[in-house]
């Protein structure tokens, strides 16, 4: 492929008909102690980027330290996956955060997880909320710029991963920040392209075979099927691989080889 075709924005790939280009993401480290939610290491052989859990909703320094230098080791982009602080509910909790502590909180996880990304040899390239903060800032501005303040604080103008057109990706852009869009293959989708809450029936899709179909049709057609049946755009560079469901790793490799047979160059957008 020419240099000039690595340097298309997306629009411009799809109307220049250059094969597509999607990021492959997983939320990894999410274990604490002796209990482990994840399998970081099998996980890291099919993805270009990994979501460190920071030791807010999931990960203790051990574990993080360990996925930073598995992740160093192949090659994969380490980037901070940021939460409420709540260890109980797993980051799922709907909460109240004070925009200044929130920040620093943010500003703390990003921190915390550069240290062990040098120790093993790389920085940290990125940042995506999870869970309650990931989807409340979808819709919440303050919640949204305190998050995005955090991550000035931490330097480095850092890529925020997130929704399309959510508040989150306003702020960011905003304040300068490279915002990057994501899609999720095995959530259900609203009309309005936003993910259905986890709390609804069949929110989360289970079935191999759908999730593999809908992760082809995000990357080539750039659209999905909501659950009124409603086709959705969707504008993304990196699709999420949930590893947090039984057999995760096993469904991630067949996605993976599914897109690169159907023409879908797998690489990181960092």
């Amino acid at each position: 492929m020419s240099e000039r075709s690595e340097q298309l924005s997306e629009s411009e790939r799809i109307s220049a008909g250059a094969p597509p280009v999607i990021d492959l993401n997983a939320d990894l480290a999410e274990g604490f102690g002796r209990w482990q939610l994840t399998d970081d290491e099998a996980l890291l052989s099919v993805v270009t980027s990994a979501n460190v859990a920071c030791g807010f909703h999931a990960g203790d320094p051990a574990t993080m330290r360990r996925v930073c230098e598995l992740a160093a080791e192949r090659g994969v982009v380490i980037g901070a996956q940021v939460s409420y602080r709540d260890l109980a509910g797993f980051g799922r909790r709907a909460m109240d955060v004070p925009p200044d502590e929130l920040a620093a909180e943010i500003t703390y996880q990003i921190g915390a997880l550069e240290v062990f990304a040098r120790a093993a040899g790389a920085r940290v390239g990125y940042v995506k909320p999870h869970g309650a903060l990931y989807n409340r800032c979808v819709h919440d501005e303050e919640q949204a710029r305190a998050v995005v303040a955090g991550i000035q604080a931490a330097g480095g103008g850092l890529p925020v991963l997130g929704l399309p057109g959510s508040r989150l990706h306003e702020a960011a852009a905003d304040a300068q920040l490279p915002v990057i869009g994501e899609a999720f293959a095995d959530r259900a989708y609203t009309p309005e392209g936003t993910l259905v809450p986890r709390r609804e029936p069949d929110a989360v899709i289970h079935d191999p075979d759908e999730v593999v179909k809908r992760a082809l049709g995000m990357a080539r057609d750039h659209a999905v099927t909501a659950r009124d049946g409603r086709r959705v755009a969707v504008s993304a560079r990196s699709l999420c691989l949930h590893g947090d469901t039984p057999g995760a790793a096993d469904l991630a490799r067949r996605v993976r080889s599914e897109l690169t047979a159907a023409g879908v160059r797998i690489r990181s957008f960092v």
